[in-house]
């Protein structure tokens, strides 16, 4: 049941059409707000669309692109006025330990999880500026504190990530804008399905989560949304896990799996 919120506020949402980013969005438009989604895949765009009406707009974006970035604020704008939340979730992993994975993987990795955050603050940021302020909630990882076999691009990026929000602190409070980071766990999404599809690897995680499961999308959303809410006013420069409490056991050694 919706508290409204979000009543009238205007979002954009950079990889909002699966996971964790769809929940953001769907909870969004529950709560109240218009919502700008930017994604590559143009049919789940329109699918949005036309589940929403009036209250969200599709943009194709890149993530590693600067000008998809300023056509989704611009769009925000031009189209529901302002711009007063942002929620930069687009990531994913090619893996590869160290001394293999190749240069071309290691970028890959890094330019999705850290430079497209940083072009999409730095836009968003801007726009926020000239309305008086705003929340962004950037999504990071728990691998950021919790390194992980043949994860050192992802986990590496999702660090940057981290301490790029709490940056953002640093020179953007005196405008009215919040900044915090979400770090989840293992959660049940198509990007995750490799791992918890495979019983000897999910077992092996099931053995370091004390809650004994996968977190669902909608959870990490509800986490996302409050730090964006009034309701977490005074927090920012923040990093909330929700891991099921996974960060106290440490990660599992997936080299027997993986190697």
């Amino acid at each position: 049941m919706s508290n409204n919120r979000f009543n009238g506020k205007v979002a954009v949402v950079v990889g909002g059409t699966s996971g964790i980013g769809l929940e953001i969005v769907n909870g969004l438009i529950d709560e109240g707000a218009f919502v700008v989604v930017g994604a590559r895949r143009k049919n789940l765009l329109e699918n949005l669309e036309k589940k929403h009406g009036n209250k969200l707009i599709g943009v194709q974006a890149d993530t590693n692109i600067e000008n998809d970035h300023i056509r989704l604020v611009k769009t925000a704008v031009e189209k529901f006025g302002r711009l007063d939340l942002a929620f930069n979730v687009a990531g994913a992993s090619k893996s590869g330990t160290i001394g293999d994975i190749s240069e071309e993987d290691w970028m890959w990795t890094v330019n999705l999880c850290l430079k497209g955050v940083f072009l999409g603050m730095k836009h968003q940021i801007n726009q926020m500026k000239k309305n008086g302020g705003g929340a962004i909630v950037n999504i990071s990882s728990l691998n950021s504190e919790v390194p992980m076999w043949g994860g050192s691009a992802y986990s590496s990026a999702k660090a940057a990530v981290s301490m790029l929000t709490k940056n953002a602190v640093l020179e953007y409070t005196k405008d009215n804008i919040r900044f915090n980071a979400l770090l989840p766990g293992l959660i049940e999404t198509p990007l995750t399905d490799d791992l918890t599809n495979n019983k000897a690897i999910n077992e092996a995680y099931m053995e370091r989560i004390p809650m004994k499961r996968a977190g669902h999308p909608a959870e990490m959303a509800k986490a996302a949304l409050f730090l964006a809410s009034d309701d977490a006013s005074y927090i920012t420069g923040s990093t909330l896990i929700a891991d099921g409490g996974w960060s106290t056991t440490g990660y599992p050694d997936l080299s027997k799996f993986l190697g």
